[in-house]
């Protein structure tokens, strides 16, 4: 009885070693894929590139062109008419017109030098099924146009997008100017001094009218204006410099000056202990407010007195600095009638309120 157990388990245990063998084989069938060079659905699918231009793999560029204006006259939709016992792909205009497709896709493949090295590589090593589909797509949905020019153009674009913005930012800015009594007073008085009134008046007294006139005196107003005051911020008039292209090819030259800014900094404050001038004093005060530069260029020179009297580039004094300031603020904001009215809308009505407020 024992014996033939151990033949069943001795036969049981031999079946699942060959399972365990075959295993792997079976998934073979699975896994495999066309051995053959020409595979369809690239280049010119089942049909060799070469064969359908009528030429050798060694034809030169000039060959390959030649034998494709021929085909493409023959077999063109609209030019083509099948000729007595002519054998070609084309027999009808609808044959004709897939013929042409077919010329004109062996034609893409092999003008181009890396397209062919691909093609030509795909037929001699046809086993590289996965390889082939990569190189194929990947120049295929590679974009024609270089990289490079796609983007000087657009930081090109966008520099003139900044220039013309920021002109007409500067524009409306010395118009509201143009309209403040303090500015406009000093600027007519400007222009009267220079004559500059009375010469837009005796222009135009025979050939100019009242419109023109104003519109003229209106223009040498915004003009001194313009000489005359300093902007500053989001409205200062625009500089080339400031644009996009510009700051990108002065990069270098910007990072190699704070490189070299940076070490006479450690070198004279940190290593030899110098004092700081007012320039690096204020330099401090304002990276301790976290302004930009040209946020804290616009603020009135007399600020920036008492920040330097104050000391502010010591971190104990802003610190006392900043402190005051805030408490300045609370008390603006507990006087002020529209945060009183605000914290009793809170208060009272609360956020989660459809209300209308007629303030």
């Amino acid at each position: 009885m024992a014996a033939p157990q151990a033949r069943r388990w001795g036969a049981g245990a031999a079946g699942r070693r060959r399972l365990v063998l075959l295993s792997p084989l079976l998934l073979v069938p699975l896994l495999a894929r066309p051995a053959g060079a020409l595979v369809e659905g690239l280049y010119c699918g089942t049909r060799d590139c070469y064969a359908v231009l009528g030429v050798s793999r060694s034809a030169s560029k000039a060959e390959i062109a030649r034998a494709y204006r021929q085909l493409a006259r023959r077999y063109h939709p609209d030019r083509y008419r099948p000729e007595p016992g002519d054998e070609g792909p084309g027999r009808t205009p609808r044959s004709a017109e897939e013929a042409f497709l077919l010329v004109a896709t062996a034609y893409e493949t092999l003008k181009d030098e890396e397209t062919r090295k691909d093609y030509d590589y795909m037929l001699d090593h046809p086993e590289e099924y996965y390889s082939h589909y990569y190189h194929y797509y990947s120049r295929r949905l590679t974009p024609k146009v270089d990289v490079r020019v796609v983007i000087l153009v657009s930081v090109c674009a966008i520099s003139v997008f900044q220039f013309f913005s920021w002109w007409n930012s500067y524009n409306k800015a010395i118009s509201y100017l143009a309209t403040v009594p303090k500015y406009r007073i000093q600027a007519t008085e400007i222009a009267k001094q220079q004559g500059l009134l009375k010469k837009a008046k005796e222009k135009g007294r025979n050939k100019k009218s009242k419109e023109e006139i104003r519109d003229e005196e209106e223009n040498i107003i915004k003009n001194i204006i313009k000489s005359k005051i300093d902007i500053k911020g989001g409205y200062q008039k625009p500089q080339i410099r400031d644009l996009l292209l510009f700051q990108i090819i002065l990069a270098p030259f910007h990072l190699c000056s704070y490189i070299a800014w940076y070490c006479r900094w450690i070198y004279n404050f940190n290593i030899k202990g110098k004092e700081y001038g007012e320039e690096e004093r204020l330099y401090i005060i304002r990276k301790s407010m976290k302004m930009s530069k040209s946020q804290f260029d616009s603020l009135e020179d007399h600020q920036k007195e008492t920040f330097l009297k104050r000391e502010l580039w010591i971190k104990e004094n802003y610190e006392v600095y900043k402190q005051e300031q805030e408490e300045e603020l609370k008390k603006k904001l507990a006087n002020d009638p529209r945060w009183k009215r605000y914290r009793r809308w809170m208060k009272n009505e609360g956020p989660g309120r459809l209300t209308f407020v007629d303030d």
